[in-house]
């Protein structure tokens, strides 16, 4: 199966590489590709962890919404399962108001999933009569009877062999209303999308109560305006105790009437993958010399607390309005079950490769942890331990730069090694004109020893105030005030000249500066320039010297030239004259 087909996905433009997926994911089904954090559909419990906690909404759910729509518009009758928890998230709105959008949407009927939660707790209640001592864990949760399958199969055994509350209500339906009528489920679980795939005969598609916003959003439904009449109700019956199911420990209270079942039965709740982990790995089951029931849910506080769910309101006040909508009343205790829904489980453990030492180390040397003493341990990455991070890369889970402490350290070298190549002072210092960092050339440039001994070790000067060493420091706060870089060439100091760049490195925090003697260059420059003006100096000299013996020149070739032409002159007018 394919990411895109399985009830999760990734959105790779949205994802960020923040790894926050693979830090909160209980099962670290996340796999890092291209710098994309993709889910493994294979290691996947589809407990909707990484959706609720990914801040770029990059993991998202599969959107069922069009195959429900196209479903409708077949002509087939089409019933709502509607989970229980619909009474939190929809606020304000009353069943018949509910009942009556969906029928607006097309839907023949609406029946609550919470039918089928009490066919399971009698059932479960007789099978707790039926035995005298073990474990069994409730099966209601999708999400942890694939974790069981999959990541703790040699409990398997100790799963009730129960469909959830969802299948058995789709098993009820379809015996009351006919086995041709289609089921759409709506609730806050993801989880449910895995078991629409796995028992299309039972249930066609699970859908969100966002999907179903949406949904009367594009109807324009409202579900607070909405006119109700007579046959707005629940189809086959109301629900009782049933009701209580989302909430955690509600499965408990609806077995509590069951008195013999309850009297000889050690029950407890436990939300959450890592909790159920922690506590189920400490359990000898062959040495209980009592009956042990456990209620498991993936999500702390129970659906209504689901990953779907958008009010966000206290779990407090979810848990009252839950328990306010659930029915106790009657002989619970005389229930008989009604439906098959018995079900077998088989482990399907993931494949965990394991690696040697050698190949471990290695891996851990990509990431620069050569020793213990370098492996942290943080959970950056979103490992426990920087030697699971390192199994996670061997498996190709996982990419070194997600490491980031070795990225920080890897950072810094180049730093360092950049800082030392440069030929000129380099110097960062932070918005209080503190030094951060520097090169030697910097200290070796600026280092006073009458004035800097007393104040500074010349090996370290990290935290010393810059304005202690230059005196152009305005240069550098005027970069951090204006958020921009600034070049000043020939800032003099100290009897030399400098061109200085300060550029910003985090802005209005953090700047760096290179500064670059350019004493020598100016004095080169200088000289060439006085040659320069002695040369053309001389070359005005001569060319003056020229004119001058040219104008001399120039002048007594006229005044031979003038002569000649008055001689002639005089001949022509004696001529005229004879």
């Amino acid at each position: 199966m394919s990411e895109r087909e399985y009830p999760l996905y990734t959105i790779k433009n949205n994802c960020q590489d923040c790894y926050k997926c693979v830090r909160r994911c209980p099962v670290k089904a996340i796999k890092i590709e291209d710098n994309s954090a993709e889910i493994v559909p294979e290691l996947c419990i589809a407990c909707g962890t990484c959706y609720r906690v990914c801040p770029a909404k990059a993991k998202q759910p599969r959107n069922d919404l069009m195959r429900a729509k196209h479903l409708l518009n077949c002509g087939r009758d089409v019933y709502v399962s509607l989970a229980p928890s619909w009474i939190t998230e929809f606020e304000g709105i009353s069943r018949e108001q509910m009942i009556a959008s969906l029928r607006r949407l097309g839907f023949k009927g609406v029946s609550e999933t919470a039918l089928g939660a009490e066919e399971v707790s009698a059932n479960i209640a007789k099978m707790l009569n039926q035995n005298i001592s073990g474990l069994f864990l409730s099966t209601a949760c999708p999400a942890v009877v694939e974790y069981i399958e999959k990541y703790m199969p040699e409990m398997v055994d100790c799963l009730t062999p129960l469909s959830s509350p969802l299948l058995a209500h789709c098993r009820l339906m379809k015996e009351r209303l006919g086995e041709g009528v289609e089921v759409v489920f709506i609730g806050p679980c993801i989880a449910k999308k895995l078991e629409a795939d796995r028992h299309p005969g039972l249930l066609n598609l699970s859908l969100t109560f966002p999907d179903l916003r949406q949904w009367f959003k594009d109807a324009g439904i409202n579900p607070y305006e909405i006119r109700t009449s007579v046959y707005d109700k629940f189809v086959i019956e109301n629900a009782k105790e049933g009701s209580a199911y989302p909430i955690e420990g509600g499965m408990i209270e609806t077995l509590r009437p069951y008195k013999e079942a309850n009297a000889k039965t050690y029950m407890m709740q436990i939300s959450g993958i890592k909790h159920l982990k922690h506590e189920l790995s400490n359990i000898d089951v062959q040495n209980l010399d009592r009956l042990v029931f456990i209620e498991c849910l993936a999500c702390s506080g129970g659906c209504v607390c689901g990953p779907c769910i958008t009010n966000h309101k206290s779990g407090m006040k979810k848990r009252l309005d839950v328990l306010k909508n659930s029915d106790f009343s009657g002989d619970i205790a005389s229930r008989i079950p009604k439906t098959n829904i018995f079900e077998n489980f088989a482990g399907a453990a993931v494949d965990k490769k394991e690696f040697s030492e050698t190949q471990i180390r290695k891996a851990l040397n990509a990431i620069g942890k050569y020793n213990v003493e370098d492996e942290l341990n943080c959970n950056a990455c979103g490992y426990d331990t920087c030697r699971n991070f390192a199994c996670a890369m061997l498996q190709g889970k996982a990419e070194p730069q997600m490491c980031i402490t070795n990225m920080k350290q890897l950072a810094q070298r180049k730093a360092n090694a950049l800082l030392r190549c440069i030929p000129s002072p380099i110097v960062i210092v932070n918005a209080k004109l503190q030094i951060l960092e520097y090169n030697d050339k910097f200290a070796e440039t600026f280092w006073q020893d009458e004035e800097h001994n007393q104040k500074y070790h010349r090996e370290d000067l990290r935290n010393a105030d810059l304005r202690d060493f230059i005196g152009f420091t305005n240069l550098f706060s005027a970069s951090l005030d204006l958020l921009q870089d600034i070049r000043k060439d020939h800032v003099r100091f100290q009897s030399k000249l400098y061109d200085v760049v300060v550029f910003n490195i985090d802005q209005g925090q953090i700047v760096g500066g290179i500064i670059q003697d350019v004493t020598n260059m100016e004095m080169k420059k200088e000289k060439i320039a006085a040659k320069a003006r002695d040369v053309i100096k001389k070359n005005l000299a001569t060319v003056q010297q020229i004119a001058c013996t040219l104008g001399e020149h120039m002048a007594e070739t006229e005044i031979l030239l003038r002569s000649i032409a008055h001689d002639y002159a005089d001949e022509d007018d004696a001529g005229d004259v004879k």
